[in-house]
């Protein structure tokens, strides 16, 4: 039986946990460990300049669940680092209320704890909602969490390549109306940033980084593609960022004062 370490960005009292918990449990044993609160866009944080601290708590379901003050990563790491008596098989994170897309993975927590568990040699899976914007009540989290189930369930049945992470959208869409599932690549995301500056009461600056939210590029094999079709993406990652196609172009580059070969040798 798999031993699934369920975790999120968004906090152990989360809903989406909840909703994944639950499904997960239909697979093996499961391990809640999450953040005790709200780190969203928190990227790949290691906490290391001061002491982490866990607590067990229960959920409403009245499971256990253990919560740290650290980020998402750092629930993961301290699972690997012995926190947890028994060993883990595989890491889940989710199910994010908004959709992680393009360049969001390098931003998001919920995707970067998937990281943390292929830094660590296992399977990571990313699991998040494209629920639509300004959506007012609860959320419906039931098909993103079936979705997850046949998603795991396919990773302990056959496993994930070396170093490989799945970072998982799901359309916010009844069962029956979604479009199958495919594996895509990352489309581009679009932000529209923009900064916002003001004046305390003391006549201080500050700022707030807001603006209009982000779009993307809907093309044919991307994780926008696939949602903008009612489609589940699923888009592999790895944590080797190296830009191979510019290797050869920066290697005709000449650094040295002379025109000479590349080289830093001191006098």
């Amino acid at each position: 039986m798999a031993h699934i370490l369920v975790t999120n960005d968004d906090g152990v009292t989360a809903p989406g946990l909840l909703a994944l918990a639950l499904e997960m449990r239909k697979l093996g044993q499961v391990t809640v460990l999450a953040p005790d609160h709200n780190w969203s866009a928190s990227g790949h944080v290691k906490t290391m300049h001061r002491p982490l601290r866990v607590k067990e708590m229960q959920l409403l379901d009245g499971s256990l669940a253990l919560a740290s003050d650290g980020a998402p990563s750092d629930c993961v790491a301290l699972a690997m680092l012995g926190l947890l008596p028994e060993k883990v098989d595989i890491v889940v994170s989710g199910i994010n209320p908004n959709a992680n897309l393009g360049h969001d993975v390098t931003y998001s927590g919920t995707v970067t704890a998937a990281m943390e568990a292929s830094i660590w040699g296992l399977p990571g899976i990313a699991v998040s909602l494209n629920s639509p914007e300004n959506h007012h009540g609860a959320l419906d989290y039931g098909p993103a969490a079936r979705v997850a189930h046949r998603v795991v369930r396919t990773v302990i049945k056959n496993g994930l390549p070396g170093g490989v992470l799945l970072n998982v959208n799901v359309p916010y869409l009844p069962d029956e109306q979604i479009n199958g599932i495919r594996i895509t690549r990352q489309g581009l995301r679009v932000y529209r940033d923009r900064l916002d500056e003001r004046v305390d009461p003391r006549g201080r600056p500050y700022y707030w980084i807001g603006g209009d939210a982000p779009t993307g590029v809907v093309e044919q094999g991307t994780d926008f593609g696939a949602l903008a079709e009612g489609a589940v993406s699923i888009t592999p990652l790895h944590l080797d960022l190296t830009a191979y196609q510019a290797l050869e172009f920066l290697s005709g580059w000449q650094f040295s004062e002379d025109g000479g070969r590349n080289s830093l040798k001191g006098g």
